[in-house]
């Protein structure tokens, strides 16, 4: 009789361990990607593993430029499909939400009419994307996350402020909102499955990031930041996307600052880190621009001066810092290269066709295949 009743205490234990476990799994499964407003909770602030297993491989080897969205919309559009029908490129990387937080065409979205967001650059966007696959482009669709002038002004309590109330913003002027804010995230969310479902083949964030300076560090962000850190707030950001996108087959990349590879110090300012974002995200976008490094990097006196060298330097810091990771666990890695002269720097040289074939070869000795130009005019005058 003893011995039946310890059995029975044994086997409710058991139980008991057993059940505790289950609700200890489901709730950090629950949690993951979750950014609420109230962010403070320990539940909320662990970073969580990204689920490697779910990444979608693009079905083009890109070799793409970026396009505005006013650019998009005009006569003068044609010309860009005519030079990818002239050459090797492929893709175009469109502004669907840009830098002003303008949505580029009529989409079907409340909350972009709610706060005056569309720009309409684009009468029929479905249209020009099929265009577009006639001449064998493939379209990936830029979304601005955390600059948005037209959110930060259409929802003030969305707005990344100081403690007095000012708001937060870049040198031009523009606003950013506040990436702690689950609200800021669905939105951002909301507007790429809207591109996706207006044609285009992948989402690609820019400004993914927080902004960097003195107001940016004095911001109030409405949690505790030391112990719920940018970091955290991004890689659970990019987590989130991933639960949210690969559900529906979306395949999805960031824009990266190049400086952040091997840098802690831009990783916390930034929230970006490389590694982290690469083991969630279908694709890494480093903006590996030659004008952005200072000079003596990579062992070069002026960086700009040498394209080849620096954007090799560059990718060979990409390859170690993501060396820990297996191929099939960690993102494509598609570089943007430097398709604009930079006269502020001093030694700088002009970055004609001969700089950008230099930029494109050193990705091709690197080891990689894939790459993007970018020009904030869209002047690719090759001849």
């Amino acid at each position: 009789m003893k011995r039946r009743i310890i059995v029975t205490v044994l086997v409710l234990m058991l139980v008991l361990l057993s059940f505790t476990g289950c609700k200890k799994k489901e709730t950090a499964s629950g949690d993951a990607g979750k950014i609420a407003d109230n962010a403070n909770e320990e539940t909320k602030v662990e970073m969580p593993p990204a689920s490697v297993a779910n990444r979608i491989d693009p079905a083009t080897k890109v070799h793409g430029i970026y396009v505005t969205g006013a650019m998009a919309g005009k006569d003068a559009f044609d010309n860009l499909i005519d030079l990818c029908d002239k050459t090797d490129l492929n893709a175009m990387v469109i502004d669907v939400k840009d830098d002003a937080g303008n949505i580029s065409y009529n989409m079907d979205l409340d909350m972009v009419h709610e706060i005056g967001a569309v720009k309409e650059y684009v009468k029929d966007m479905p249209a020009l994307i099929n265009k577009l696959h006639e001449h064998g482009i493939y379209c990936i669709a830029r979304v601005v996350c955390f600059k948005d002038p037209c959110l930060a002004k259409g929802r003030d309590d969305l707005a990344l402020k100081l403690p007095t109330g000012e708001p937060i913003v870049d040198g031009h002027g523009n606003a950013f909102v506040n990436p702690y804010k689950k609200e800021v995230h669905d939105y951002i969310i909301a507007v790429s499955k809207k591109a996706i479902e207006a044609g285009f083949d992948e989402i690609q964030f820019d400004y993914v990031r927080f902004p960097i300076g003195n107001d940016a560090d004095n911001a109030d962000y409405g949690v505790d930041t030391k112990k719920y850190t940018r970091i955290k707030c991004i890689s659970s950001f990019f987590t989130y996307c991933e639960t949210e996108f690969h559900k529906d087959g979306i395949i999805f990349g960031a824009d990266l600052f190049g400086t952040i590879i091997g840098s802690e110090l831009d990783e916390q300012a930034t929230g970006q880190v490389y590694r982290d974002i690469a083991m969630k995200a279908d694709v890494v976008c480093p903006m590996i621009y030659p004008s952005h490094y200072a000079n003596g990097n990579f062992g070069l006196e002026v960086p700009d001066a040498e394209p080849y060298e620096a954007i090799l330097g560059a990718l060979g810091r990409s390859a170690k810092a993501l060396s820990a990771i297996s191929e099939g666990a960690r993102a494509y890695v598609r570089p943007w290269l430097q398709s604009f002269t930079a006269p502020w720097i001093e030694g700088h040289i002009e970055y004609d066709l001969e700089a950008i074939k230099a930029q494109i070869q050193a990705v091709y000795d690197a080891g990689y295949e894939e790459w993007i130009l970018w020009n904030a005019s869209n002047k690719y005058n090759y001849e």
